[in-house]
């Protein structure tokens, strides 16, 4: 990289990919900033419709009530990654309607979109398992996307690599970040060693949104190979409990930005809960069918 006449914002020297700037804003509108994080959580969101639409019609199902329904889940996924986020991170509600700098929590996402569907399947007499079986792949896409965001704010990042896949930011673009002699402290906590290029500091970091939009790619493709051949309904749903929660597990213990509850990581702790809930699931439901 030091060869380079720029340097680059970010770049991964093992892969040989370079990004000369890694603008968060994409474009302005009459003064109005675009960030590249609302852009890329709003193509998730039309590459899931598309995949939802896909999903029910393949099935055999009505694709209207699923579509019906994309508006309420957005909504109340978006609220609930956002309250997720601010309670547990910022231990504030009052900057709830900033998301423009990022600031959502899938977990939180989920939760809250789940509550819409339990409401939306209640209210038409729907399947509800049926219906979250028909919504996972396209939920489960629209987090691959949603992750690229991660990676142009410059956060959602893991501790510090030596390895092929690190990531490398120079670091007085990373938020939160502080630089203290030879070394970057990020968060008030996390310490990443200083690499200096040319006069320009640059941290390497684990890119944790890369490996789980890496993950979670495979589990999608996984679930709509599977999804005609399920046992019963809910088994599409509880192997995103057990895929996405042990991926989850893994990738969180290289994370540095946790909330954490007696020592351990919170979404560490949620992500072993649901893997455990989805193979119970699965094991009790394939028992009973074999009675």
């Amino acid at each position: 990289m030091d060869k380079l006449q720029t340097l680059p914002d970010a770049c991964f020297p093992g892969l040989g990919i370079a990004f000369g700037e890694l603008n968060r804003v994409a474009f302005t509108v009459f003064g109005f900033n675009i960030y590249w994080y609302g852009i890329f959580i709003c193509i998730g969101v039309m590459a899931g419709l598309f995949l939802l639409n896909h999903n029910a019609v393949s099935t055999g199902q009505d694709p209207e009530p699923y579509i019906d329904f994309a508006f309420y889940g957005i909504i109340s996924g978006i609220i609930g990654a956002r309250i997720y986020y601010i309670v547990f991170y910022e231990h504030s509600l009052k900057n709830f309607f900033d998301i423009r700098n990022g600031g959502l929590a899938i977990y939180g996402g989920v939760i809250g979109a789940f509550l819409a569907v339990l409401i939306y399947t209640h209210i038409k007499k729907i399947s509800l398992f049926k219906f979250t079986d028909t919504y996972v792949p396209p939920l489960m896409l629209g987090q691959v996307i949603g992750r690229l965001g991660n990676f142009v704010n410059r956060e959602a990042f893991g501790k510090a690599a030596t390895g092929f896949f690190r990531l490398m930011y120079k670091a007085e673009e990373v938020p939160f970040t502080e630089i203290k002699g030879n070394v970057a402290v990020y968060r008030g906590a996390a310490e990443y060693p200083i690499t200096m290029i040319k006069n320009t500091a640059y941290i390497s970091v684990h890119p944790t949104f890369l490996y789980e939009l890496s993950w979670n790619l495979c589990v999608v493709i996984f679930m709509m190979l599977y999804r005609k051949h399920k046992k019963f309904d809910g088994e599409i749903s509880a192997m995103y409990l057990v895929f996405y929660g042990i991926g989850r597990f893994l990738i969180e213990s290289l994370r540095t930005d946790q909330l954490k509850v007696l020592g351990m990581p919170v979404s560490m702790l949620l992500s072993a809960a649901l893997a455990v809930c989805g193979c119970v699931w699965i094991a009790v439901k394939r028992i009973k069918l074999t009675d």
